[in-house]
């Protein structure tokens, strides 16, 4: 199992400084609103790939007036052994990354300690627009393929290249050439693994008892239909690769017309249903809306510790503020019964009452 053992800040966010030892039980952290709680999940999540769980830049992340940036240090166990994490920015500057004292590349993170999460920013993600859905599959899709955030950079580069030269007028075949070539070539790397993600989403509803409902789950997208069609989706991946290079060079007058790329896994979007009541996500009530949001994430740490041999580490901010005594209660079960290192926020530890002695509840004064 992987376990994040120690975590210390320095200079992020509200805190000068903040450390914290744990052992395997989830931890519940309670106090007032602007105590910094949220900002103690933030920076647990700069212990993976991206920007963390607000979309940060870099330099938002610092402690202000402090011109010193910011820090994050951690222990981390895992099946392969125990491991010293940090991260961190100076002004101006990219974030680094450094395991073990070795300077590593962001994608090493995921590898190391996958990581989900839920925000109270996420309760909207079936009622907006379908980018919000790309980035919610993407991340979980990041957890089981690490590269698959690499693969998304190289296509949004390269589309963002074809765009520009679009928009300078510049049709310079070979090189347009080129970056479709790149676009296509990623582009059906990102379908196949979402198409797999999903599928291992689905598999780990079917085979869990839940308190929470089964999200039906499907992705609308020309690039995923072509590879979820196919028996074997790797072995697909070519023909969805040829397919989207053909479809690019055909609608280069529309593209460039429009001043962006019309088709592509870039405009896929993830549906989901309540499979109890048969009926869209986008569509149930609030409440059913987020329980659908924590059976996909239950679903995820359940394949990925199955797949990986390692839960990954929950990050369930203000979780348990819309949830009644009785979903609380089961959430907290089913976190038990994962062995996944989960970290939660409320502002009372009333609210945590039903998880007991089996979670460590620690209370986060302001300042």
């Amino acid at each position: 199992m992987a376990a994040l053992r120690s975590i210390s800040l320095s200079h992020f966010r509200s805190h000068a400084a903040f450390a914290l030892e744990v052992d395997d039980r989830p931890v519940a952290l309670y106090g007032p609103n602007g105590a910094g709680k949220t900002n103690i999940l933030e920076a647990i999540s700069m212990l993976s790939p991206g920007r963390g769980l607000r979309r940060a830049a870099a330099d938002e992340l610092a402690r202000r007036p402090d011109p010193i940036g910011w820090k994050v240090r951690a222990r981390v166990e895992t099946p392969s052994g125990a491991h010293e994490v940090a991260t961190g920015a100076l002004p101006g500057q990219r974030r680094s990354v450094e395991i073990d004292g070795k300077t590593a590349p962001q994608a090493a993170l995921g590898a190391l300690l996958p990581m989900l999460w839920l925000t109270p920013a996420m309760d909207r993600l079936w009622t907006e627009g379908p980018s919000e859905r790309r980035r919610f599959l993407d991340r979980a899709t990041l957890s089981f393929e690490p590269g698959h955030g690499e693969r998304t950079l190289a296509y949004e580069h390269a589309m963002r290249e074809r765009n520009r030269l679009f928009a300078e007028g510049r049709r310079d075949p070979a090189w347009i050439d080129a970056l479709e070539a790149r676009m296509a070539k990623a582009g059906a790397g990102i379908a196949r693994a979402r198409v797999e993600t999903v599928a291992r989403l689905i598999a780990a509803q079917d085979d869990a008892a839940s308190a929470f409902p089964r999200a039906g789950l499907r992705i609308e997208g020309a690039t995923e239909a072509r590879v979820a069609a196919a028996d074997d989706p790797r072995a697909a991946e070519d023909e969805a690769e040829t397919a989207l290079r053909m479809a690019l060079a055909a609608g280069r007058a529309a593209d460039a017309s429009a001043g962006r790329a019309l088709q592509g896994p870039h405009r896929s979007d993830l549906i989901a249903t309540h499979d109890g009541k048969g009926v869209e996500a986008r569509l149930a009530s609030t409440g059913e809306q987020k329980a659908l949001l924590i059976s996909i994430i239950l679903a995820d740490a359940r394949a990925l510790a199955a797949e990986r041999g390692a839960s990954p580490v929950l990050l369930l901010d203000e979780i348990a503020a819309h949830l009644d005594a009785d979903r609380r209660a089961a959430l907290f079960d089913e976190i038990v019964a994962l062995g996944a290192p989960a970290f939660m926020t409320g502002t009372g530890a009333e609210l945590f009452e039903a998880l007991g002695a089996r979670g460590q509840i620690i209370h986060v004064g302001a300042g």
